[in-house]
């Protein structure tokens, strides 16, 4: 459900998604209010679970991992889902792990230093978790990583005006 955000919690948005280490001072002089109207502003919005933190992105390759995979695991026993997951967290390489549609019971982003440690990976730590089998796709590289955009989210009736309007 998306939380119903001001113009001002927008702007701040848009500035610290572009910057996270804008200072709050020209985040503040950017929106015309004060510091400390920002720093509130930050705090709302974290209490609200807009904004999940800060940190710093590292690029793997530079510390070694080479090799990006994709990995849609097949579980022998679905239901075994959340103990499968909290296992998945004891692996460092695995960075994301996803519960989908499709075919997969589970879906997860792994790195590896390079083919022959991702296939260690998969062979001594992802198969002992009751895998039936698993799907892998190396990314060769990410042409597109962003933060989504700021949008106006429409209600209701202003999706049904947006619709006549199109329509004439």
């Amino acid at each position: 459900m998306a939380h119903t955000l001001d113009s001002l919690d927008k702007k701040i948005l848009r500035l610290i998604a572009e910057d996270a280490r804008i200072p709050f001072l020209e985040v503040a002089r950017a929106c015309n209010v004060s510091g400390a109207a920002i720093h509130q502003r930050i705090q709302k919005l974290t209490n609200m679970g807009v904004l999940k933190g800060s940190q710093f992105l590292i690029d793997p390759e530079k510390i070694g991992y080479e090799t990006c995979a994709y990995i849609g695991l097949y579980l022998k026993d679905p239901e075994t889902f959340d103990e499968v997951v909290e296992e998945l967290k004891k692996i460092p390489e695995v960075v994301e792990c996803h519960y989908t549609t499709g075919g997969f019971d589970m879906f997860i982003k792994i790195y590896a230093q390079n083919n022959h440690h991702l296939l260690n990976i998969i062979h001594d730590k992802l198969q002992p978790l009751g895998l039936s089998r698993s799907e892998t796709i190396i990314s060769f590289h990410a042409s597109i990583n962003r933060q989504l955009p700021i949008i106006e989210v429409l209600g209701p009736v202003e999706v049904e005006k947006e619709e006549k309007e199109e329509e004439l």
